[in-house]
């Protein structure tokens, strides 16, 4: 059985902490006065904190106290969070992270800058680690008269808090570190013995402390269950010797005005002070049904997400695999046989097989909001870094997508955002000449269509330059000056390894390098690249995409005496190649299908198959966004469960296959990259037309 190294569980949870930290404090940036923002952008400082110290990252917990103890002033309301503030507190969030992933490559004075910074914007200057404690003090002042009384604090967790791991007593004995207190236990709701759930925490608290310490040191206490719970911190000199007045039934979501009446049975609360003072408030059948609310949104937090290593989930799909490929070679030898008792098992595995697949792709799919996350931040600094002010808008992050694609999308989309804000999107003087809004704004979005996933990344720019793209495409001697081209051929250009339009090398772009990069990785997961631009509006770049790179549905096809896989995505139909049809081609290869001319390859002079034809051969029309080929092939054998095998580096030049797969009989079978199939049937149609036109 794997260990697992708790070095490495602290750092995938302190990942998702820092990532959560940065999402934080985007939305901060634009909401600066939102409390509940400042206060998870804290508690998650807080944990990373006190999760390094633990686990022996000591200058990780060193530099979060420092920059915590910074932005404590804005928690507590001293300093207004402001946009260099957050520019500031994400520098600090990727500090953090090169101190947990790389601690050898940092260097202390870049902490040291960035807390300075932060001191610097919060107006307490470079002495503000000293000044800190002092200006806490005058804030602290008005309270400070009635915390000199002491508290009177009353505390209700969730019923279900026990199975989070949250033991009470350990928060109670952090109170008492505070001051001498008195604490008293309510245990009025606790069932006879017969009906006692132990995993049920049915006890709430009054501690009275008698401690000048401030509200937000008793907060600091809870910090962490602060959802869970219903917590109510009273100045003594307020509460008084009769009782608190108020409503501390967890199931409570009792509005303060209901409180009050209780406050007036202070009389009961002397004959049996805690019980009774509080026993009066929540009806005694009241509260059932919402405990047991309670109970189940407890027991659905600790069900509902199980943290799995993203290799076990690798290792399960590739098991999956094999069965797929087991159970095929199970059914071919039933149907070659005779025994009805094995056709049926043959079918029952089948079903079982499929189902299981299902399931296991369904575990691997992501969805995409945890990738478009990841922009949030590029655009923040891009905008920055250029002055252009920009709106990132997202759109369909439930849209799922197997995980190893969604790991692989993530280059081609950077490329596209920062080319967008780089080149799409005008300066802001620029686009007031234009009437239109001086920030701009990208939509990154996606959706189902049919078998594929559609992700576009659009812009409200100034849109494709064509003149400027065909004159640097002329320049590269890439194309003939004048050469007759449309507007759709021209753009290809763009994705054309070492081709730029950008006139200096900047840091973000001018290499040519970023489309190049995208249509490699697009076509390497069997995708295809829609590119639509509006001059002065704007453009749009569209990544169609298979759902998943594992197991797809395949049409298995013979051509000569070798079998190959067709995906059966690109497929739109199958019709015979008549002996009419080759008359009316006259030897050109083009189809009529209903009035449409389509162009069609002989898939046996392609891969130069020995022996004769079939009699009646096949055309598969497949088709690439809106371009349709057809494969001529010699027979059409069905439909197949395909599992993918990568080919090896030797076959890297071999771009006519995208991979491979293991048929029933245990032999192999290349699966086409009808994307490709698709660009030379398009080269060999021009061919065709250009001695036709001469």
């Amino acid at each position: 059985m794997m260990e697992l190294d708790p070095t490495e569980t602290f750092r995938q949870e302190a990942s998702e902490l820092l990532d959560s930290l940065e999402s934080v404090l985007l939305d901060l940036g634009q909401s600066p006065q939102n409390r509940d923002l400042i206060d998870a952008a804290f508690r998650a400082l807080h944990t990373i904190k006190g999760s390094g110290a633990m686990f022996g990252f000591d200058k990780v917990a060193a530099f979060t106290h420092d920059f915590e103890t910074a932005f404590d002033l804005i928690r507590k309301g001293k300093i207004d969070a402001n946009h260099e503030i957050v520019t500031v507190s994400l520098s600090a969030r990727d500090y953090i992270r090169t101190l947990i992933e790389d601690p050898d490559s940092t260097d202390p004075i870049i902490g040291e800058a960035i807390v300075e910074e932060l001191q610097r914007l919060i107006g307490a200057g470079p002495a503000g680690k000293k000044a800190a404690p002092a200006a806490e003090a005058p804030s602290d002042e008005a309270p400070a008269d009635e915390a000199a009384a002491g508290w009177r604090i009353a505390i209700a967790f969730e019923p279900g808090i026990l199975r989070n791991g949250t033991n009470p007593l350990v928060l109670l004995d952090d109170l008492r570190a505070l001051g001498p207190c008195t604490v008293e236990a309510d245990t009025a709701a606790i069932p006879v013995l017969g009906e006692l759930d132990p995993q049920t925490c049915l006890i709430t608290w009054t501690v009275t402390l008698e401690s000048a310490c401030s509200q937000d040191e008793i907060e600091d206490v809870f910090m962490f269950v602060r959802d869970e719970m219903k917590l109510v911190i009273t100045p003594l000199a307020e509460a008084g010797k009769g009782g608190f007045g108020l409503d501390m039934s967890m199931p409570g979501d009792v509005a303060p005005a209901a409180a009050e009446p209780v406050k007036a049975e202070p009389v009961k609360a002397e004959a049996a002070p805690a019980p009774v003072a509080r026993a009066a408030a929540p009806a005694p059948a009241a509260p059932a049904p919402e405990k047991a609310e309670l109970n189940r949104r407890a027991e659905d937090k600790g069900n509902t997400t199980v943290r799995v290593q993203a290799e076990r989930l690798d290792e399960l799909m590739d098991r999956v695999g094999e069965l797929v490929i087991a159970q095929a070679r199970l059914s071919q030898i039933a149907h070659s046989g005779t025994d009805l008792a094995i056709k049926a098992i043959a079918e029952e595995i089948e079903r079982l097989a499929s189902g299981l697949r299902d399931s296991t792709m369904g575990v691997r799919m992501v969805p995409m909001g945890s990738l478009f996350a990841r922009f949030r931040r590029l655009v923040h600094d891009l905008s920055r870094d250029l002055g252009k002010p920009v709106d990132f808008v997202t759109v369909g992050e439930d849209t799922e997508m197997d995980k190893t694609m969604i790991e692989r999308l993530a280059d081609p989309l950077v490329h596209l955002i920062r080319n967008a804000i780089d080149h799409g999107i005008e300066s802001a003087q620029d686009r007031a000449t234009t009437s239109k809004s001086p920030t701009g704004r990208i939509e990154l979005a996606a959706r189902y269509v049919g078998a594929q996933v559609l992700v576009t990344v659009q812009d409200d720019g100034a849109g494709l330059n064509t003149a400027r793209i065909r004159a640097k495409a002329e320049e590269n001697g890439l194309i003939a000056p004048g050469a007759n081209l449309s507007e759709h051929e021209i753009h290809q250009f763009l994705f054309h390894p070492g081709f730029s339009t950008a006139k200096t090398i900047s840091a973000l772009s001018g290499r040519g390098v970023g489309m190049d990069v995208v249509k490699r990785t697009i076509e390497a997961m069997r995708g295809t690249i829609d590119l639509t631009t509006i001059p002065g509006h704007g453009s749009s770049v569209t990544l169609r995409l298979p759902l998943t790179l594992a197991i797809i549905d395949g049409l298995l096809i013979r051509v000569g005496e070798a079998r190959y896989i067709i995906p059966l995505s690109a497929v739109e139909e199958c019709i015979e190649l008549t002996a009419a049809d080759e008359a009316r081609a006259k030897g050109r290869s083009f189809l009529n299908v209903r009035g449409d001319l389509v162009p069609f390859l002989r898939l046996r002079d392609l891969f130069e198959s020995d022996g004769q034809p079939d009699p009646h051969q096949k055309v598969i029309v497949t088709s690439i966004g809106d371009t349709r080929v057809g494969l001529v092939v010699d027979q059409i054998i069905g439909s197949h469960q395909t599992v993918i095998k990568s080919l090896s580096k030797l076959h890297a030049d071999v771009t006519m296959f995208s991979g491979a797969t293991i048929l029933g009989d245990g032999s192999a079978a290349l699966i086409l990259d009808v994307a490709q199939l698709v660009t030379l049937g398009q080269s060999r149609a021009e061919s065709d037309r250009t001695p036709e036109a001469a």
